[in-house]
Protein backbone atom coordinates (compact mmCIF):
# COMPACT_ATOMS: atom_id res chain seq x y z
CA UNK A 1 0.00 0.00 0.00
CA UNK A 2 1.23 3.69 -0.95
CA UNK A 3 1.35 5.84 2.10
CA UNK A 4 0.53 9.53 1.04
CA UNK A 5 2.55 12.07 3.01
CA UNK A 6 0.17 14.96 4.64
CA UNK A 7 1.57 18.14 3.55
CA UNK A 8 3.09 20.12 6.56
CA UNK A 9 2.30 23.78 6.05
CA UNK A 10 2.56 26.02 3.36
CA UNK A 11 3.14 28.94 5.26
CA UNK A 12 6.56 30.46 5.31
CA UNK A 13 6.32 30.71 9.09
CA UNK A 14 4.69 28.25 10.67
CA UNK A 15 7.98 27.13 12.90
CA UNK A 16 8.12 30.94 13.80
CA UNK A 17 5.18 30.91 16.10
CA UNK A 18 5.84 32.19 19.75
CA UNK A 19 5.50 29.04 21.39
CA UNK A 20 8.42 27.99 19.90
CA UNK A 21 10.73 30.54 20.86
CA UNK A 22 9.71 29.90 24.94
CA UNK A 23 11.52 26.71 25.61
CA UNK A 24 11.99 26.65 29.55
CA UNK A 25 13.07 23.96 31.22
CA UNK A 26 15.09 23.42 34.47
CA UNK A 27 16.97 20.45 35.88
CA UNK A 28 15.28 18.66 38.93
CA UNK A 29 18.41 19.76 40.73
CA UNK A 30 17.27 22.76 40.57
CA UNK A 31 14.27 22.96 42.44
CA UNK A 32 12.99 25.41 40.28
CA UNK A 33 9.26 24.62 39.12
CA UNK A 34 9.54 22.65 35.18
CA UNK A 35 8.00 23.71 32.21
CA UNK A 36 7.31 21.23 29.53
CA UNK A 37 8.13 22.21 26.35
CA UNK A 38 4.73 23.40 24.39
CA UNK A 39 5.33 22.60 20.78
CA UNK A 40 3.31 24.09 18.21
CA UNK A 41 -0.12 23.17 16.66
CA UNK A 42 1.50 22.39 13.41
CA UNK A 43 4.26 19.89 14.68
CA UNK A 44 1.13 17.88 16.83
CA UNK A 45 -1.24 17.85 13.80
CA UNK A 46 1.56 16.79 11.38
CA UNK A 47 2.84 14.35 13.78
CA UNK A 48 -0.63 12.88 14.64
CA UNK A 49 -1.73 12.97 10.55
CA UNK A 50 1.34 10.97 10.05
CA UNK A 51 0.87 8.17 12.84
CA UNK A 52 -2.84 7.83 11.68
CA UNK A 53 -1.72 7.05 8.43
CA UNK A 54 0.85 4.37 9.48
CA UNK A 55 -1.85 2.46 11.69
CA UNK A 56 -4.23 2.28 8.32
CA UNK A 57 -0.66 1.21 6.53
CA UNK A 58 0.46 -2.22 6.14
CA UNK A 59 3.21 -3.20 8.86
CA UNK A 60 6.30 -3.24 6.29
CA UNK A 61 5.04 0.37 5.02
CA UNK A 62 4.45 1.25 8.65
CA UNK A 63 7.84 0.38 9.82
CA UNK A 64 9.79 2.39 7.10
CA UNK A 65 7.48 5.68 7.29
CA UNK A 66 10.20 7.55 9.31
CA UNK A 67 13.00 6.20 7.49
CA UNK A 68 12.19 8.51 4.94
CA UNK A 69 14.05 11.61 5.10
CA UNK A 70 12.06 13.61 2.98
CA UNK A 71 9.26 13.59 5.72
CA UNK A 72 11.30 16.07 7.89
CA UNK A 73 12.36 18.00 4.73
CA UNK A 74 10.01 21.18 5.14
CA UNK A 75 10.99 21.04 8.94
CA UNK A 76 14.58 21.83 8.37
CA UNK A 77 13.79 24.34 5.31
CA UNK A 78 11.79 26.51 7.94
CA UNK A 79 15.20 26.63 10.46
CA UNK A 80 17.20 27.46 6.85
CA UNK A 81 18.31 24.19 5.69
CA UNK A 82 18.80 23.64 2.14
CA UNK A 83 17.22 20.34 0.51
CA UNK A 84 20.66 18.87 0.04
CA UNK A 85 21.76 19.55 3.41
CA UNK A 86 18.99 17.95 5.04
CA UNK A 87 19.36 15.20 2.82
CA UNK A 88 23.29 14.82 3.75
CA UNK A 89 22.24 15.23 7.36
CA UNK A 90 20.39 12.25 7.23
CA UNK A 91 22.40 9.93 5.25
CA UNK A 92 25.05 10.67 7.78
CA UNK A 93 22.58 10.05 11.19
CA UNK A 94 20.25 7.05 10.58
CA UNK A 95 19.26 7.79 14.01
CA UNK A 96 17.37 11.23 13.49
CA UNK A 97 15.23 9.05 11.21
CA UNK A 98 13.45 7.68 14.16
CA UNK A 99 12.62 11.49 15.87
CA UNK A 100 9.82 12.41 15.61
CA UNK A 101 8.81 16.10 14.47
CA UNK A 102 7.59 17.63 17.40
CA UNK A 103 10.93 16.10 19.06
CA UNK A 104 13.37 17.99 16.67
CA UNK A 105 11.08 20.42 15.70
CA UNK A 106 11.37 21.78 19.36
CA UNK A 107 15.05 21.57 19.80
CA UNK A 108 15.30 23.03 16.96
CA UNK A 109 13.40 26.18 18.23
CA UNK A 110 14.99 25.87 21.49
CA UNK A 111 18.35 26.68 19.19
CA UNK A 112 16.64 29.21 17.13
CA UNK A 113 15.15 31.13 19.75
CA UNK A 114 18.41 31.23 21.63
CA UNK A 115 20.24 33.15 18.93
CA UNK A 116 21.58 30.26 16.86
CA UNK A 117 19.73 31.05 13.29
CA UNK A 118 20.20 30.86 9.98
CA UNK A 119 24.14 29.81 8.91
CA UNK A 120 25.05 29.12 12.43
CA UNK A 121 22.53 27.02 13.28
CA UNK A 122 23.23 25.00 10.51
CA UNK A 123 26.61 24.86 10.81
CA UNK A 124 25.85 24.09 14.16
CA UNK A 125 24.17 20.77 13.45
CA UNK A 126 26.63 19.77 10.93
CA UNK A 127 28.81 19.83 13.39
CA UNK A 128 27.09 18.47 16.22
CA UNK A 129 23.83 16.42 14.73
CA UNK A 130 23.48 14.49 18.12
CA UNK A 131 22.12 18.31 19.73
CA UNK A 132 19.13 17.30 18.01
CA UNK A 133 18.55 14.45 19.95
CA UNK A 134 20.46 14.43 23.54
CA UNK A 135 18.17 14.79 26.08
CA UNK A 136 21.12 16.65 28.21
CA UNK A 137 20.33 19.33 26.41
CA UNK A 138 17.70 20.17 28.16
CA UNK A 139 20.09 21.08 31.33
CA UNK A 140 20.30 24.60 29.14
CA UNK A 141 16.51 25.52 28.34
CA UNK A 142 16.32 27.86 30.88
CA UNK A 143 19.16 29.73 30.74
CA UNK A 144 18.12 30.56 26.87
CA UNK A 145 19.15 34.27 26.41
CA UNK A 146 21.64 34.42 29.46
CA UNK A 147 24.13 32.83 26.86
CA UNK A 148 25.55 35.00 23.90
CA UNK A 149 24.64 33.14 20.31
CA UNK A 150 28.21 32.85 19.69
CA UNK A 151 29.48 31.47 23.15
CA UNK A 152 26.48 28.81 23.22
CA UNK A 153 27.17 27.59 19.93
CA UNK A 154 31.18 27.42 20.85
CA UNK A 155 30.21 25.33 24.21
CA UNK A 156 27.85 23.02 21.70
CA UNK A 157 30.29 22.32 19.54
CA UNK A 158 33.61 21.37 22.09
CA UNK A 159 31.59 19.64 24.90
CA UNK A 160 30.03 16.14 24.85
CA UNK A 161 26.40 16.30 25.70
CA UNK A 162 26.82 13.80 28.67
CA UNK A 163 29.15 16.59 30.32
CA UNK A 164 26.13 19.06 30.29
CA UNK A 165 24.55 16.90 33.30
CA UNK A 166 24.07 19.21 36.36
CA UNK A 167 24.89 21.88 34.34
CA UNK A 168 22.14 24.23 35.57
CA UNK A 169 22.21 23.20 38.96
CA UNK A 170 26.09 24.51 38.84
CA UNK A 171 25.11 27.64 38.02
CA UNK A 172 21.90 27.46 40.41
CA UNK A 173 24.81 27.17 43.05
CA UNK A 174 26.36 30.84 41.79
CA UNK A 175 22.70 32.44 42.63
CA UNK A 176 22.35 30.47 46.09
CA UNK A 177 25.72 32.09 47.17
CA UNK A 178 24.28 35.57 46.69
CA UNK A 179 25.27 36.26 43.14
CA UNK A 180 22.45 38.24 41.71
CA UNK A 181 19.96 36.73 38.97
CA UNK A 182 21.08 40.21 37.02
CA UNK A 183 24.81 39.63 36.98
CA UNK A 184 24.46 35.77 35.80
CA UNK A 185 24.97 36.73 31.67
CA UNK A 186 27.27 38.74 32.62
CA UNK A 187 29.09 35.98 34.57
CA UNK A 188 27.83 33.09 32.07
CA UNK A 189 29.58 34.83 29.14
CA UNK A 190 33.27 35.58 31.33
CA UNK A 191 33.94 31.98 31.88
CA UNK A 192 34.87 29.12 30.20
CA UNK A 193 31.74 27.45 30.50
CA UNK A 194 32.85 23.83 29.25
CA UNK A 195 35.68 24.35 32.34
CA UNK A 196 33.65 25.74 34.72
CA UNK A 197 30.15 24.32 34.33
CA UNK A 198 30.71 20.86 32.48
CA UNK A 199 34.43 19.45 33.73
CA UNK A 200 34.43 20.62 37.38
CA UNK A 201 31.49 19.00 39.87
CA UNK A 202 29.20 21.14 41.76
CA UNK A 203 31.47 20.59 44.82
CA UNK A 204 34.63 21.66 43.36
CA UNK A 205 32.66 24.99 42.44
CA UNK A 206 31.25 25.14 46.16
CA UNK A 207 34.31 25.07 47.41
CA UNK A 208 35.79 27.97 45.32
CA UNK A 209 33.05 30.07 46.30
CA UNK A 210 33.12 29.41 50.02
CA UNK A 211 37.12 30.70 50.28
CA UNK A 212 36.56 33.36 47.83
CA UNK A 213 34.72 35.10 50.83
CA UNK A 214 37.45 35.36 52.73
CA UNK A 215 38.52 37.90 50.26
CA UNK A 216 35.67 39.40 48.74
CA UNK A 217 33.64 36.73 47.54
CA UNK A 218 30.68 37.65 45.44
CA UNK A 219 31.62 41.13 44.26
CA UNK A 220 35.73 39.55 43.57
CA UNK A 221 33.06 37.18 41.03
CA UNK A 222 31.21 39.75 39.62
CA UNK A 223 34.34 41.82 39.11
CA UNK A 224 36.42 39.24 37.19
CA UNK A 225 34.84 35.95 36.49
CA UNK A 226 37.01 33.94 35.34
CA UNK A 227 38.05 33.54 38.47
CA UNK A 228 36.06 30.54 38.45
CA UNK A 229 38.18 28.99 35.67
CA UNK A 230 41.09 28.48 37.86
CA UNK A 231 41.94 25.49 39.27
CA UNK A 232 41.68 25.88 43.35
CA UNK A 233 44.32 23.61 44.51
CA UNK A 234 47.11 24.35 42.06
CA UNK A 235 46.28 27.89 40.50
CA UNK A 236 44.03 29.91 43.00
CA UNK A 237 44.56 29.06 46.29
CA UNK A 238 48.75 29.36 46.25
CA UNK A 239 48.20 33.01 44.62
CA UNK A 240 45.74 34.31 47.03
CA UNK A 241 48.32 32.19 50.08
CA UNK A 242 51.74 34.22 48.69
CA UNK A 243 49.40 37.62 48.77
CA UNK A 244 48.44 37.17 52.20
CA UNK A 245 52.01 36.28 53.08
CA UNK A 246 53.45 39.39 52.09
CA UNK A 247 50.46 41.34 53.22
CA UNK A 248 51.52 39.88 57.11
CA UNK A 249 48.29 37.44 57.28
CA UNK A 250 46.03 40.11 56.45
CA UNK A 251 43.11 38.61 54.89
CA UNK A 252 40.99 42.01 54.71
CA UNK A 253 44.11 44.15 52.98
CA UNK A 254 44.58 41.04 50.63
CA UNK A 255 40.87 41.31 49.73
CA UNK A 256 41.10 44.74 48.86
CA UNK A 257 44.25 44.66 46.32
CA UNK A 258 41.58 41.53 44.81
CA UNK A 259 38.92 43.86 44.44
CA UNK A 260 41.33 46.90 42.98
CA UNK A 261 43.19 44.18 40.06
CA UNK A 262 40.89 40.86 40.50
CA UNK A 263 43.38 40.12 37.18
CA UNK A 264 46.22 40.02 39.45
CA UNK A 265 45.36 36.41 39.61
CA UNK A 266 45.74 35.27 36.09
CA UNK A 267 49.89 35.81 37.07
CA UNK A 268 51.34 32.68 38.00
CA UNK A 269 52.54 32.25 41.20
CA UNK A 270 56.19 32.20 40.14
CA UNK A 271 55.97 35.89 38.60
CA UNK A 272 54.28 36.93 41.49
CA UNK A 273 57.70 35.88 43.51
CA UNK A 274 59.87 36.91 41.34
CA UNK A 275 58.30 40.12 41.02
CA UNK A 276 58.10 40.60 44.91
CA UNK A 277 62.28 39.11 45.06
CA UNK A 278 63.14 41.64 42.67
CA UNK A 279 62.01 44.68 44.74
CA UNK A 280 64.16 42.60 48.10
CA UNK A 281 67.11 42.35 46.50
CA UNK A 282 67.23 44.97 43.95
CA UNK A 283 65.37 47.85 46.09
CA UNK A 284 66.18 46.57 49.28
CA UNK A 285 62.41 46.66 50.48
CA UNK A 286 60.94 44.89 53.34
CA UNK A 287 57.99 42.48 52.53
CA UNK A 288 54.99 44.94 54.64
CA UNK A 289 56.71 48.08 52.37
CA UNK A 290 56.32 45.49 48.70
CA UNK A 291 52.83 44.49 49.87
CA UNK A 292 51.92 48.70 50.69
CA UNK A 293 53.19 49.57 47.32
CA UNK A 294 50.74 46.41 45.81
CA UNK A 295 48.17 47.72 47.46
CA UNK A 296 47.79 51.18 46.04
CA UNK A 297 49.55 49.86 42.60
CA UNK A 298 48.36 45.91 42.38
CA UNK A 299 49.38 46.90 38.48
CA UNK A 300 53.07 46.88 39.50
CA UNK A 301 52.64 42.74 38.77
CA UNK A 302 51.80 43.88 35.45
CA UNK A 303 54.72 45.83 34.63
CA UNK A 304 57.52 44.33 32.75
CA UNK A 305 60.75 43.67 35.08
CA UNK A 306 63.39 44.05 32.76
CA UNK A 307 61.87 46.90 30.41
CA UNK A 308 59.99 49.34 33.38
CA UNK A 309 60.82 47.98 37.05
CA UNK A 310 64.61 47.71 36.68
CA UNK A 311 65.10 51.42 34.31
CA UNK A 312 62.57 53.19 36.67
CA UNK A 313 64.55 52.01 39.73
CA UNK A 314 67.97 52.78 38.67
CA UNK A 315 66.82 56.23 37.00
CA UNK A 316 65.67 56.94 40.61
CA UNK A 317 68.98 56.00 42.15
CA UNK A 318 70.61 58.12 40.09
CA UNK A 319 68.78 60.97 41.37
CA UNK A 320 70.12 60.09 44.98
CA UNK A 321 67.07 58.74 46.00
CA UNK A 322 67.80 55.85 48.49
CA UNK A 323 65.53 52.73 49.41
CA UNK A 324 63.48 54.65 51.96
CA UNK A 325 63.16 57.24 49.17
CA UNK A 326 61.96 54.59 46.56
CA UNK A 327 59.35 53.33 48.75
CA UNK A 328 58.17 56.75 49.67
CA UNK A 329 58.16 58.21 45.97
CA UNK A 330 56.17 54.94 44.90
CA UNK A 331 53.85 55.01 47.62
CA UNK A 332 52.88 58.79 46.15
CA UNK A 333 53.95 57.88 42.34
CA UNK A 334 53.38 54.18 41.67
CA UNK A 335 51.96 55.33 37.88
CA UNK A 336 55.39 56.02 37.12
CA UNK A 337 56.11 52.06 36.68
CA UNK A 338 54.00 51.63 34.31
CA UNK A 339 53.75 54.84 32.14
CA UNK A 340 54.96 54.34 28.54
CA UNK A 341 58.90 56.24 28.50
CA UNK A 342 58.42 57.40 25.13
CA UNK A 343 55.29 58.63 24.86
CA UNK A 344 54.66 59.92 28.74
CA UNK A 345 57.63 60.33 31.27
CA UNK A 346 59.90 61.58 28.37
CA UNK A 347 57.67 64.35 27.25
CA UNK A 348 57.37 65.59 31.00
CA UNK A 349 60.96 65.08 31.46
CA UNK A 350 61.49 67.55 28.95
CA UNK A 351 59.36 70.12 30.05
CA UNK A 352 60.95 69.60 33.30
CA UNK A 353 64.15 70.28 32.45
CA UNK A 354 62.78 73.22 30.15
CA UNK A 355 61.83 75.41 33.15
CA UNK A 356 64.86 74.79 34.67
CA UNK A 357 65.48 71.19 37.13
CA UNK A 358 68.90 70.02 37.14
CA UNK A 359 69.52 66.33 35.33
CA UNK A 360 69.79 63.49 37.73
CA UNK A 361 68.44 65.34 41.48
CA UNK A 362 66.44 64.54 44.01
CA UNK A 363 64.06 67.34 42.99
CA UNK A 364 63.85 66.18 39.22
CA UNK A 365 62.88 62.86 40.50
CA UNK A 366 60.11 63.92 43.28
CA UNK A 367 58.81 66.64 40.33
CA UNK A 368 58.45 63.95 37.37
CA UNK A 369 56.76 61.97 40.47
CA UNK A 370 54.31 64.70 40.77
CA UNK A 371 53.48 64.89 37.15
CA UNK A 372 52.63 61.48 36.62
CA UNK A 373 48.85 61.80 37.23
CA UNK A 374 48.47 63.98 34.46
CA UNK A 375 48.90 64.43 30.28
CA UNK A 376 51.77 65.98 28.93
CA UNK A 377 49.36 68.62 26.75
CA UNK A 378 47.72 69.65 30.64
CA UNK A 379 51.02 69.99 32.10
CA UNK A 380 52.14 72.36 29.09
CA UNK A 381 49.18 74.34 29.16
CA UNK A 382 49.60 74.81 32.87
CA UNK A 383 53.02 76.16 32.44
CA UNK A 384 52.39 78.06 29.62
CA UNK A 385 49.32 79.91 31.59
CA UNK A 386 51.87 81.05 34.57
CA UNK A 387 54.03 82.19 31.41
CA UNK A 388 50.93 84.45 30.33
CA UNK A 389 50.64 86.35 33.83
CA UNK A 390 53.99 87.46 33.65
CA UNK A 391 56.11 84.26 35.71
CA UNK A 392 59.11 83.78 33.82
CA UNK A 393 60.74 79.48 34.39
CA UNK A 394 62.53 80.36 37.35
CA UNK A 395 59.58 81.70 39.19
CA UNK A 396 57.42 78.19 38.10
CA UNK A 397 60.66 76.21 39.16
CA UNK A 398 60.15 77.79 42.37
CA UNK A 399 56.93 77.67 42.95
CA UNK A 400 56.92 74.13 41.52
CA UNK A 401 59.81 73.22 44.39
CA UNK A 402 57.35 74.52 47.07
CA UNK A 403 54.82 72.86 45.80
CA UNK A 404 55.13 69.94 43.47
CA UNK A 405 51.37 69.69 42.58
CA UNK A 406 51.12 72.54 40.87
CA UNK A 407 52.34 71.52 37.61
CA UNK A 408 49.37 68.48 37.43
CA UNK A 409 46.57 70.54 38.21
CA UNK A 410 43.90 71.03 35.77
CA UNK A 411 44.11 73.46 33.72
CA UNK A 412 41.09 75.49 33.23
CA UNK A 413 40.33 75.23 36.43
CA UNK A 414 44.09 76.47 37.61
CA UNK A 415 43.06 79.79 35.57
CA UNK A 416 40.30 80.32 36.91
CA UNK A 417 41.83 80.62 40.40
CA UNK A 418 44.53 83.09 39.08
CA UNK A 419 41.96 85.02 37.60
CA UNK A 420 40.07 85.23 40.74
CA UNK A 421 43.35 86.07 42.32
CA UNK A 422 43.61 88.83 40.98
CA UNK A 423 40.89 90.11 39.57
CA UNK A 424 38.18 89.83 42.51
CA UNK A 425 41.13 90.08 45.44
CA UNK A 426 43.17 92.57 43.89
CA UNK A 427 46.38 90.16 44.56
CA UNK A 428 49.53 90.35 42.67
CA UNK A 429 50.76 86.97 40.74
CA UNK A 430 53.70 87.01 42.67
CA UNK A 431 51.65 86.55 46.01
CA UNK A 432 51.64 82.27 44.42
CA UNK A 433 55.62 82.62 45.37
CA UNK A 434 55.14 82.44 48.77
CA UNK A 435 52.36 80.32 48.48
CA UNK A 436 51.74 78.30 45.76
CA UNK A 437 49.45 76.07 47.67
CA UNK A 438 46.78 78.62 46.93
CA UNK A 439 45.67 76.82 43.74
CA UNK A 440 45.60 73.41 45.19
CA UNK A 441 42.17 74.87 47.02
CA UNK A 442 38.72 74.35 45.07
CA UNK A 443 37.36 77.42 44.46
CA UNK A 444 34.25 78.13 45.04
CA UNK A 445 33.64 75.75 48.44
CA UNK A 446 37.26 77.27 49.93
CA UNK A 447 38.57 80.20 48.07
CA UNK A 448 35.72 82.43 47.80
CA UNK A 449 34.26 81.32 50.38
CA UNK A 450 36.36 82.53 53.00
CA UNK A 451 37.21 85.04 51.38
CA UNK A 452 33.95 86.76 51.14
CA UNK A 453 33.18 85.72 55.13
CA UNK A 454 36.72 87.48 56.02
CA UNK A 455 36.48 90.43 53.94
CA UNK A 456 33.58 91.62 55.80
CA UNK A 457 35.56 91.15 58.94
CA UNK A 458 38.74 92.36 58.66
CA UNK A 459 38.51 93.86 55.23
CA UNK A 460 40.78 92.71 52.42
CA UNK A 461 44.35 92.73 53.48
CA UNK A 462 44.85 89.02 54.72
CA UNK A 463 47.43 86.41 54.22
CA UNK A 464 46.45 83.35 51.77
CA UNK A 465 48.26 81.38 53.80
CA UNK A 466 46.38 82.18 57.01
CA UNK A 467 42.88 82.16 55.28
CA UNK A 468 43.15 79.07 53.59
CA UNK A 469 45.50 76.41 55.36
CA UNK A 470 43.83 76.78 58.80
CA UNK A 471 41.00 74.08 59.02
CA UNK A 472 37.53 74.21 58.88
CA UNK A 473 36.73 73.66 62.18
CA UNK A 474 38.83 76.15 63.22
CA UNK A 475 37.74 78.79 60.46
CA UNK A 476 34.38 78.43 61.63
CA UNK A 477 34.96 79.25 65.89
CA UNK A 478 37.09 82.41 64.42
CA UNK A 479 34.15 83.39 62.23
CA UNK A 480 31.93 83.31 65.71
CA UNK A 481 34.49 85.40 67.81
CA UNK A 482 33.99 87.91 65.23
CA UNK A 483 30.91 88.58 64.51
CA UNK A 484 30.56 91.65 61.59
CA UNK A 485 30.11 95.01 63.12
CA UNK A 486 27.40 97.04 63.28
Amino acid sequence: MTVTLPAISSSPTFFRQEQCCCVSRFSRTTGLPQKPFSAPVCFRASTKLVMIQCNNSSSSSSSNIFTEWGLFLPLFQEFGFEEGQTQVLFEKNPGLRFETLESLGSRLCFLQSAGLDGFALCRLIAKRPDILTAEEIRELYNLKGQIEPVKLERLLTVTEPQYFVGFAGKVELLLNHGIPRENLPHILNNVNLTKVFCHKSANEIEQTILYLKHFGGVDLIIRRPAILNLDFETQLVPRIMFLTELSGGDENATGAVLLKLPSVLAYTTEHLQSHAEFFRSFVGLTDPEIFKIVLVYPNVFSASKDRKLQPRVEFLMECRLNSIDIFRFLIKAPLFLGLSFRENLSKKLVFLLKIGYKYRTKELALALGAVTRTSCENMQKVINVFLTYGLDYSEILAMSKKHPQILQYNCESLQKKVEYLIEDMGREIGELLDFPAFLGYKLDARIKHRYEEKKKIIGEGMSLNKLLSVSTERFSKKKKKCPVPM
